[in-house]
């Protein structure tokens, strides 16, 4: 069996002047992978990109890997943060509106340079792409599941962690078809209401908890 490349950092960044390092690293390993796919990229291409030595980069990152490794967690907190940021007010909101907000906030969230998303979806390794989950789907069926618990006297389902599972892949394999794939040619708020329609219905909003 081959062996994997190392795909950690080699080591994390402590002043500010190698933050700025990595950072430009990272920057310009996105716009490689985007130009000419994770096949073509290299670290050679991506330290003249990012205007650094070779040597400078490993000093990081031992190997395409560990940078790809990298940049995905990267890529999914800056998601995440969006997600956070425009879900603020779901929980203190109405069933409806709450579903509102979170479709948007998911929307907004894959709308962080999609074309990065793809090519770290589809095109990396699947021994790399797996090497490393992040926590950004535990986190957004976490907050899915906040806001059913939230709203359970109103809502059909009762197994609130088997509704957020289906809520969550409902959502996120929607948007995720439309934003970064691009099978659809509707209009944003288009594909925002028909997903609301979706959920409101799975979750029975208007109907008698007794109907099923």
């Amino acid at each position: 069996m081959a062996t994997l490349a190392p795909a950690k950092p080699r080591k994390s960044p402590r002043q500010a002047r190698s933050k700025a390092t990595v950072d430009a690293i990272l920057d310009a390993t996105a716009r490689v992978l985007v130009s000419v796919g994770y096949a073509g990229a290299s670290t050679n291409r991506i330290a003249d990109k990012a205007g650094v030595s070779i040597g400078s980069l490993y000093q990081y990152f031992p190997s395409k890997q560990a940078l790809v490794t990298a940049l995905r967690r990267r890529h999914a907190e800056q998601m995440l943060a969006m997600l956070m940021q425009m879900g603020q007010g779901a929980a203190q909101a109405g069933v409806a509106d709450a579903v509102k907000i979170l479709v948007h906030a998911v929307i907004a969230a894959h709308m962080v340079d999609p074309q990065l998303h793809r090519v770290l979806g589809q095109e990396v390794p699947r021994p790399y792409a797996t090497e490393e989950r992040t926590d950004i789907e535990a986190d957004m069926r976490a907050f899915a599941k906040h806001l059913l618990q939230i709203h359970h006297a109103d809502i059909l389902p009762t197994d609130l962690d088997l509704a957020s599972l289906i809520l969550f892949h409902t959502v996120e394999s929607l948007v995720h078809a439309a934003v970064v794939d691009g099978h659809t040619d509707f209009a944003t708020d288009v594909l925002e209401r028909e997903i609301c329609t979706l959920v409101l219905r799975y979750l029975g909003i208007g109907q008698n908890k007794n109907s099923r």
